[in-house]
């Protein structure tokens, strides 16, 4: 994980673009994200409630097995973080999972963009682990855990 991860001495503009990254699984982000098209017609519409619906489901499952499982983040552990951290809990990556919902609900409705929103969540996955706020098990298997 330390290979991965940034350090207190990263570059102001790597951070940036790091942080820039793993704000895309936010909840905020995911959210607008998958409703923007809500009101739009016919496909985009389907597309957006698909995305919505994975989404819920896979914070739902997310927060259970966090409470459940219980693994402290690697900060507890005196790795630096680049970046707050949303609660104490590592397992699963909440961004990671909210980021590859979103992706898979509009990359299956619209397969053209399937490739390249599949990158884009895993860009996030690794964001997290690259700013030091989970282990890379922890964003791994928060793509399988998901419904």
């Amino acid at each position: 994980m330390l290979r991965c991860a940034i350090g207190p001495t990263a570059s102001r503009r790597s951070r940036l673009a790091w942080t820039t990254i793993t704000h895309l699984g936010g909840t905020g982000t995911s959210v607008a994200a998958a409703a923007a098209p809500w009101y739009r017609c016919c496909e985009w519409h389907e597309a957006s409630r698909v995305a919505l619906a994975t989404l819920v489901a896979s914070h739902v499952v997310v927060q259970l097995i966090k409470r459940t499982v219980g693994r402290p983040r690697p900060t507890r552990s005196g790795t630096y973080a680049a970046v707050r951290e949303p609660d104490r809990f590592s397992f699963p990556s909440g961004h990671a999972a909210a980021a590859m919902s979103v992706a898979l609900g509009y990359g299956t409705a619209f397969p053209p963009w399937f490739v390249p929103l599949l990158v884009l969540a895993l860009l996030v996955g690794f964001s997290r682990v690259r700013l030091g706020v989970h282990f890379p098990g922890d964003v791994l298997r928060a793509r399988s855990s998901r419904p």
